[in-house]
């Protein structure tokens, strides 16, 4: 933790509004993404948001300064966001996968773009199949590149559960998105004589 991020917390504890303002501004993206990725629309991700800074502000004081705040931010997020699914009981809407940033190439080339829409597409609706932990595993994995000690810290999972819903969510995408390829896997597995996703 740098010594500004110590400075903001300590100031946060301590009821200072401008504090909160810096927190909320500092992490309001990944945190919206991450509710975003979750629950697959974006009025509910800034609902979720805004419950997670809430949540983070009113229990600030259990906080643990050994621990990554933006893990703790993120567990809070995830932990509403698998609440909120679970609540509806609905199948789960699909979620975003297109990259924060994209960079634009110098020349337009259609076909690479609908290949590229198509694909995450697919992935998508193949992401919404995993159960709320599993997707929320998969996403702080893959999205935000925490080690699976910290998503066992955020998920309040251990780590060899966490390496067997990482597993399974997996084996599970493989499955879903061969089989809305069947070509692609069937090519792929004639140039490289793997059966492996």
């Amino acid at each position: 933790m740098s010594n500004l991020e110590a400075d903001i917390l300590r100031k946060l504890r301590e009821g200072d509004g401008d504090a909160f303002t810096s927190v909320v501004e500092t992490y309001q993206t990944p945190v919206y993404n991450l509710c975003y990725r979750m629950l697959g629309n974006p009025q509910e991700a800034e609902d979720a948001a805004q419950e997670t800074f809430w949540r983070a502000y009113s229990n600030i004081k259990r906080y643990d300064e050994g621990r990554s705040f933006i893990t703790w931010l993120l567990s809070i997020a995830a932990h509403y966001c698998i609440d909120q699914q679970r609540k509806r009981r609905l199948p789960t809407f699909s979620m975003e996968l297109i990259p924060d940033e994209i960079v634009p190439g110098s020349t337009p080339d259609p076909e690479n773009t609908f290949n590229k829409s198509e694909e995450e597409r697919v992935m998508r609706r193949v992401l919404s199949t995993l159960k709320p932990t599993d997707r929320a595993a998969i996403v702080l994995r893959y999205w935000y590149e925490m080690s699976e000690e910290e998503i066992s810290e955020s998920l309040d999972l251990s780590v060899s559960a966490v390496k067997s819903r990482l597993f399974r969510a997996r084996k599970q995408l493989a499955e879903e998105w061969k089989s809305e390829h069947p070509e692609s896997a069937n090519s792929e597995r004639k140039c490289h004589e793997s059966p492996a996703f």
